[in-house]
């Protein structure tokens, strides 16, 4: 399904749920969910099946009103006045332009936000224990699994000294990167940053990155990378370099290596707090989370195709192996 198709379809999902809903008579709880991208396939199916468990279903007393920006800000910010004149009872925006989109569009409903780092440093929340205002939800600190990440990759790469690191620029990437600064240093990497505003981008970033002399390259999972990730992988393996990033996806899809929250469990944890929000709780007494499952996955069949021997040591800690 081409993703035009799948764009249509959930719309169409969503207005024959509130259809339903409408002709049942019972109470409707509108869920608005805003991202700049599709999510990878599942992450919402994750989502939709935790609230089940907390007692909402689509089709009886909940609808989805899903919206997706297509890597386009100003569509986003549309959307986002969308879901506010729908009057829906809590917005789950996901990753940090969708948050950005939201807040501008209201100050009043409740905003859940989810895979979203350091949002203190973002000034989307005063204080994780406190959030105040509209917005709370799920979090996680970006120097803490930057420099991780990075760790694992000199584990994985002894003598690498020169890394690349591939971003789509808006705040939330652009402090991920920055986090990166100290670690690096710690280990003796130099960071070549190349920064993209778009697809036409790639290409050019992925030559100079190679003519630069870089080893490995580091992506920074966000909507934009997460909608061209097999392209980039393509054009890393053209160049021979190896791929590290945050998030599953790419390494399902042919990164050596991921390292990073997980995100079946971030949006599993999201569902809590709409089920708290739907209950009455006001998001400014409802303290921002940070994740407690992080996971490593190493797929050994880019690295054996790149000429890489990932240590026995590093293997036996990975949450799961590709092969």
């Amino acid at each position: 399904m081409r993703r035009r198709e799948i764009i249509l379809a959930i719309g169409a999902l969503s207005v024959a749920g509130s259809d339903a809903i409408a002709q049942q008579g019972t109470r409707l709880y509108r869920i608005g969910v805003l991202s700049p991208e599709v999510p990878p396939p599942g992450l919402l199916e994750n989502f939709e099946q935790e609230l089940r468990t907390l007692g909402y279903t689509r089709g009886q007393n909940i609808s989805l009103e899903i919206r997706i920006g297509e890597a386009d800000d100003q569509r986003l910010s549309a959307l986002a006045e969308e879901l506010v004149r729908m009057r829906v009872d809590v917005i789950v925006a996901i990753n940090f332009p969708a948050v950005q989109a939201a807040r501008r569009a209201t100050a009043t409903l409740p905003i859940v936000m989810t895979r979203i780092g350091d949002p203190i440093k973002l000034g989307l929340v005063p204080s994780l224990s406190k959030p105040g205002g509209n917005i709370t939800g799920l979090s996680f600190i970006p120097s803490e699994v930057s420099g991780k990440r990075l760790q694992l990759l000199k584990e994985t790469i002894p003598g690498v000294s020169r890394v690349a690191v591939l971003w789509y620029e808006n705040p939330g990437t652009t402090l991920i990167v920055q986090e990166m600064q100290a670690p690096s240093q710690g280990l003796g990497i130099n960071l070549s940053l190349i920064p993209v505003n778009g697809a036409a981008d790639f290409v050019a970033a992925l030559a100079t990155a190679k003519k630069d002399g870089v080893e490995a390259l580091v992506v920074v999972d966000d909507a934009l990378i997460t909608r061209y990730r097999q392209e980039i992988l393509d054009l890393a393996a053209k160049h021979a370099l190896p791929v590290f990033a945050l998030f599953r996806p790419m390494a399902d899809a042919g990164a050596v290596m991921t390292y990073g929250p997980s995100a079946p469990a971030i949006y599993r944890r999201t569902a809590h707090y709409v089920d708290r929000i739907l209950k009455g709780v006001n998001p400014a007494d409802l303290p921002v989370e940070q994740p407690t499952k992080f996971e490593l996955i190493i797929n050994l069949k880019a690295a054996s195709a790149l000429g890489l021997t990932i240590p026995p040591t590093l293997l036996a800690r990975a949450d799961e192996v590709i092969e």
